[in-house]
């Protein structure tokens, strides 16, 4: 979906990638603003901050190059984050980094908070609020929101975002980020928990 800002221009994914595969340059710039903060989101969660964007920029490349090939099977942003995946894989292997992305939580989390299938003990944090727009439209608490957001770790932006923004299941989730489903539910509780911490305190304070 092409959110609001875009859509004055684009009602949708295939009046954009049309645009794009004719050269308009408008459309060019509407798809970088719609998709690649979400692209160095999932890069920086696979392979660390330092190579993000430019694995973003890659991905783009890859991205321009196969456009008349996309199918529209799935949507363009997961196409587009499919791509930064591959790109970001690609690089830590040829980099040879040992970068592992349980380690920011295997040692504070303990055993017990799961059951013997690796499935939480006690469900993962939900949203205890009136709905996303109704935040979103205090433009306040949604620079709160936005700014908590930015200092969560890559891995737990990455899940939130493509959990709970971009409605991808955790399987699909578990096969873009290479992390297990208890790993991913770890890090949707800790990202959700965080942010529900700052909108508690903002309530508190309003």
């Amino acid at each position: 979906m092409i959110d609001k800002h875009a859509s004055h221009y684009f009602e949708n994914d295939a009046a954009l990638i049309a645009a794009m595969l004719e050269g308009d340059s408008t459309a060019f710039e509407a798809a970088v603003a719609l998709y690649h903060p979400r692209m160095v989101t999932i890069a920086k969660a696979i392979i660390g901050e330092a190579f993000a964007e430019e694995i973003a920029q890659d991905a783009w490349i890859s991205a321009i190059r196969s456009l008349s090939e996309f199918a529209g099977r799935s949507s363009l942003n997961t196409w587009l984050i499919q791509i930064t995946a591959n790109a970001a894989k690609t690089r830590l292997r040829r980099e040879k980094r040992q970068v592992s992305l349980d380690e920011n939580w295997q040692k504070s989390e303990t055993d017990d908070r799961f059951d013997h299938s690796g499935h939480w003990q006690e469900p993962v944090a939900q949203w205890e609020l009136e709905t996303p727009e109704a935040i979103l439209a205090n433009s306040e608490l949604s620079d709160i929101i936005s700014q908590t957001f930015d200092q969560l770790p890559p891995q737990q932006q990455a899940v939130l975002s493509l959990y709970d923004l971009e409605g991808e299941s955790m399987t699909e989730i578990c096969n873009i980020l290479d992390i297990s489903a208890s790993n991913a539910r770890v890090l949707l509780h800790r990202a959700r928990s965080a942010i529900q911490q700052k909108i508690a305190q903002y309530q508190d304070n309003d």
